[in-house]
C-alpha cells in the first residue's frame, strides 16, 4: 500500500468512526449536529526556528492560509539536528492537524513519526529539504536540484575567472537538499571546470556563529582559496560578514544561496558580486496550497495530479510526487533593490 493510500485509508476509517459517534450522540431539534468551523489546520515545521529563510517561507504559507480560510501554526526546534523535529511531528498528529509541512533535517530520521502522523489522517508535505519519498505525500521543491547546483558553480566560476581553489560551506551534514546539491556541484565541476579545484567542504549547521567560525578556519587552512560557495542562507550571510571586514574582501569570492535582505549590505559594499535563490515566500505559499489540496482530497499526490495555487497558478505533480516551484534567480547590484524578503 502506498503512503497516500495508507493515509486516505486512515481518513476513511476516522470519518466512519466520527459518523458513528455523531449518530450515537444524536442531533438538535433542527437535525443539525454541533461541529467546528471547518477551518483547515496546517502545522509548519521548518528545520529550526529563528532562521530568516524559514520566517519568510512561513509568511508565505500564512498568506496562502488567509486565502484558503485555513490556519497555520509554526513550530520547530532551536537547532537543526536530525531527530529534533520528531516531538513536533508527534504533537501535530496528536492535536489533529489536517496537514503538516516540514523541511526535513534528515531524509530518514523523521520517517517513523511522519508515517504515524499520516496514519492519524495528517497530510504530509515536505518542502525545501525532502525525506525519502515513501515518507511523505508530496515534496515541494524550490527548483530543480541540477539547476540549483549549476547556477552556483557558474557564479563562482565567473567570479574567480574560471580557475583556482574553492570550498563549500554547507548547513548540517545530514541535510538532504544540501548533500544533493553538493554532489551535483562536484559533478558539474568535474565535467565542465577542470581548472577549478574543490579543496574542502565544511558544515556550519545553519548556525550563524558556527558558520562564521568555519569561514575563518577555511581561509586559514587554505591560503590560496579563491571562492566559497555556501548553499544555505545562514552560511552565506555569515561567510560574507567575515570576509567583509577581513583582508580577503575583494580577494575571495563569496556566493551561494541567500535572501536579498540578508545579503544587501554585502552586495552594496562589494563583498559579494552575485548570489542566487528562489522566493522562499512563494515556496511556503505553494506548499500550503498543496497541503490544502491533499487534506481536502482534491489530489492524492500521484504523478499527473493537478491543483491550483492562488497567485502562482496551476501546478502538476511530477515523478516521485515532486512539485517544482521554478528556476533559481540571480541577485546582484543591478537588481537587489527590487526585492524585499
Amino acid at each position: 500500500m502506498t503512503f497516500q493510500n495508507r493515509r486516505f485509508t486512515a481518513l476513511a476509517a476516522l470519518s466512519l468512526v466520527a459518523g458513528l459517534g455523531l449518530t450515537a450522540c444524536g442531533s438538535d431539534g433542527d437535525g443539525e449536529s454541533a461541529s467546528g468551523d471547518g477551518d483547515l489546520s496546517i502545522t509548519m515545521l521548518p528545520k529550526n526556528l529563528g532562521n530568516p529563510y524559514f520566517d519568510t517561507s512561513t509568511g508565505g504559507a500564512e498568506d496562502a492560509a488567509g486565502e484558503l480560510g485555513a490556519s497555520v501554526e509554526e513550530v520547530g526546534p532551536d537547532t537543526a539536528t536530525p531527530d529534533a523535529q520528531v516531538p513536533f511531528i508527534n504533537t501535530a498528529a496528536q492535536q489533529g492537524a489536517d496537514a503538516l509541512i516540514v523541511s526535513a533535517n534528515d531524509p530518514t530520521a523523521i520517517c517513523d513519526a511522519l508515517e504515524e502522523a499520516a496514519g492519524a489522517g495528517t497530510a504530509i508535505v515536505t518542502f525545501d529539504s525532502d525525506t525519502d519519498p515513501e515518507c511523505r505525500d508530496l515534496y515541494i521543491s524550490q527548483a530543480d536540484a541540477a539547476g540549483i547546483a549549476k547556477v552556483q558553480v557558474e557564479m563562482v566560476a565567473e567570479q574567480i575567472g574560471g580557475s583556482g581553489e574553492i570550498a563549500i560551506l554547507s548547513a548540517a551534514a545530514n541535510a538532504t537538499n544540501q548533500n544533493e546539491w553538493i554532489a551535483l556541484m562536484e559533478e558539474e565541476l568535474d565535467a565542465n571546470y577542470p581548472d577549478i579545484e574543490l579543496v574542502d567542504t565544511v558544515y556550519g549547521d545553519d548556525d550563524d556563529q558556527t558558520s562564521f567560525d568555519k569561514t575563518a578556519a577555511l581561509l586559514q587552512s587554505h591560503p590560496d582559496l579563491k571562492g566559497i560557495i555556501s548553499p544555505t542562507t545562514v552560511g552565506i550571510a555569515a561567510a560574507a560578514r567575515y570576509v567583509s571586514t577581513s583582508q580577503y574582501k575583494g580577494e575571495v569570492a563569496v556566493t551561494g544561496l541567500g535572501t536579498p535582505n540578508q545579503m544587501r549590505e554585502y552586495v552594496e559594499d562589494g563583498t559579494v558580486a552575485e548570489f542566487a535563490l528562489w522566493n522562499p515566500g512563494d515556496l511556503g505559499y505553494l506548499a500550503a496550497y498543496a497541503a490544502a489540496a491533499l487534506a481536502n482530497g482534491d489530489i492524492e499526490g500521484d504523478e499527473g495530479d493537478t491543483f491550483e495555487a492562488g497567485k502562482l497558478g496551476d501546478y502538476t505533480v511530477g515523478e516521485n510526487s515532486v512539485v517544482l516551484l521554478g528556476e533559481p534567480f540571480r541577485f546582484n547590484a543591478d537588481n537587489i533593490g527590487d526585492f524585499d524578503f
